[in-house]
């Protein structure tokens, strides 16, 4: 597979890695709505953002959408858009790998660029994604008008879709609802009575089929007609002869064409359309409607390049399902997180300058007040649900790898847990026990988890603190425990017979 070079790449290949871990801190003054909401309005550097999700959110995005910057050499109020090419992919390069982190198995990650850096970027996404993994490149018909003052009017924006893994994608990836213009696409010339259809071709290519696929069909006129050259119908002979006395093949006015399939608009309403690769302005919207909308409910200047809420709700609602998590790490004026909502999905938005507080928070206050513009009408959006505000705060873990003092119980389990078992913390409620990974137990000691701070109280592994703890849910006998803790008054003896490997807090908790 093609690699892509540029200077300072073998940084940039070391840049998540070493990225520290932060805190997360609420902030209520700029939280807004229901208090026990998951959604997430993050402001900082989306690197440090992302680093910081990783131990809590590792493997659960189902849908990321991603704006970043074009690098079109014209910068802009928000955005410092005129990075140079090689420092755009390095800035791009670590984000993208934490974001394959934070993506679920079945999850899709969908990026806007224009030809800039579309191409650079497939490449990149085809290093960390897995070229195995490239989904689709769609065509999203960004303006109207046409632009009179260049060569071309660059009227088109990409879209790159990539998952985690194609196949769990592919098995849940939703259809879009039939919208008018695809019914008037749907005739019915034969007055079948089963209503409206419209045909495809009955042809595959050869290389595509099998023996059972090759064969000659007599026409109602009364021709015989093999495969044309290279191809080979899409049918075994004994289904086809099944599709064409069910009046499923249609062979033209005359009974003399090409057989091509019949599909039913009836049977498509249950499922659905496949979506396809041409994003219409007029089914998804353009920046000019979107910078409309954003003027009518934001007092301050909006991006120049914003994306219209029909685009990113036929993203949303393609590669995701109510309840599930998406994520934007370059929010701008906080479209994703306003459609996750009207939609009933939970979000996480990041965004690192002031417009964080004075774009993005306003505007989803207002979503939550039941804002009526963009999806609102097509998804009965009334308002409700909510958000919480977080800046991003000191690291975890200080220049040595050693753990700051001050961490609480939660961020550390969080931390522990990720650091040794590469997967994000479930627990429901706060408990020692932090759960069981490949038949080993892990326990946590610290901050008091027990409900007293005291040496032997909880902090310290004793054998009194040893005989509460709760049992190893699969081998509560002799199953293999690892325990943190602040240190152990166990003889190493002692240790062995109860299968206990003890990690002292802070030296034994990675740090990277």
């Amino acid at each position: 597979m093609p690699i892509l070079n540029w200077l300072n790449k073998e940084q940039a290949l070391t840049t998540a890695r070493n990225c520290p871990y932060r805190l997360v801190e609420l902030v209520p003054e700029l939280s807004y709505g229901e208090s026990d909401t998951d959604n997430m309005l993050i402001q900082g550097d989306n690197l440090d953002a992302l680093k910081a999700l990783i131990p809590t959110h590792s493997g659960k995005v189902k849908c990321i959408f991603i704006d970043p910057p074009y690098n079109t050499k014209s910068a802009f109020e928000h955005y410092d858009d005129n990075l140079e090419h090689s420092k755009w992919l390095s800035m791009m390069y670590p984000r993208l790998e934490l974001l394959h982190q934070i993506l679920s198995e079945d999850g899709s990650i969908w990026i806007t660029l224009d030809d800039n850096e579309m191409h650079y970027c497939k490449i990149i996404l085809d290093e960390i994604f897995g070229r195995g993994n490239f989904i689709a490149s769609m065509v999203w018909e960004k303006r109207k008008t046409r632009e009179n003052r260049r060569v071309f009017s660059f009227n088109h924006d990409h879209i790159l879709v990539y998952s985690k893994n194609k196949s769990r994608f592919e098995s849940i990836r939703n259809p879009l609802s039939i919208t008018e213009e695809i019914r008037k696409r749907y005739k019915n010339p034969d007055n079948d009575e089963r209503g409206p259809w419209q045909s495809i071709s009955a042809l595959a290519q050869a290389g595509h089929g099998t023996a059972s696929q090759f064969y000659d069909i007599t026409l109602p006129s009364g021709r015989v007609l093999g495969p044309a050259k290279g191809n080979c119908w899409r049918y075994s002979k004994q289904r086809m002869q099944e599709e064409i006395a069910d009046n499923r093949i249609w062979f033209g006015n005359t009974g003399n064409n090409v057989p091509r399939i019949k599909k039913f608009l009836c049977e498509s309403k249950s499922k659905g359309v496949t979506p396809e690769t041409l994003w219409k302005a007029n089914d998804v919207g353009t920046n000019d409607s979107a910078k409309k909308h954003l003027n009518s409910i934001l007092s301050d200047k909006v991006f120049d390049t914003p994306k219209p809420e029909e685009l990113i709700g036929q993203i949303i609602q393609i590669a995701s399902n109510e309840g599930d998590l998406v994520l934007d790490s370059f929010l701008g004026s906080g479209t994703t997180a306003a459609v996750s909502m009207k939609m009933k999905r939970k979000f996480i938005g990041i965004e690192l300058g002031e417009h964080a507080v004075t774009h993005a928070q306003p505007r989803l206050k207002k979503v939550v007040d039941g804002e009526q513009g963009g999806i609102s009408e097509d998804v009965n959006w009334t308002g409700g649900s909510g958000f919480k505000f977080y800046y991003l705060g000191e690291v975890i873990f200080n220049e040595n790898g050693s753990l700051r003092e001050g961490i609480s119980f939660d961020a550390l389990a969080s931390h522990i847990w990720y650091g040794d078992t590469r997967q994000a913390l479930q627990q429901s409620a706060k408990s020692p026990l932090l759960g069981v990974h490949n038949g080993v137990a892990y326990y946590l000691l610290y901050n008091g988890i027990l409900g007293d701070k005291r040496p032997d109280g909880g902090n310290v592994l004793t054998s009194k603190v040893l005989s509460i703890l709760p049992p190893h849910p699969e081998d509560p006998e002799k199953g293999k425990k690892v325990i943190y803790g602040e240190t152990s008054r166990m003889g190493e003896a002692r240790l062995k017979s109860e299968n206990i490997i003890f990690k002292q807090i802070p030296y034994d908790v990675k740090g990277r």
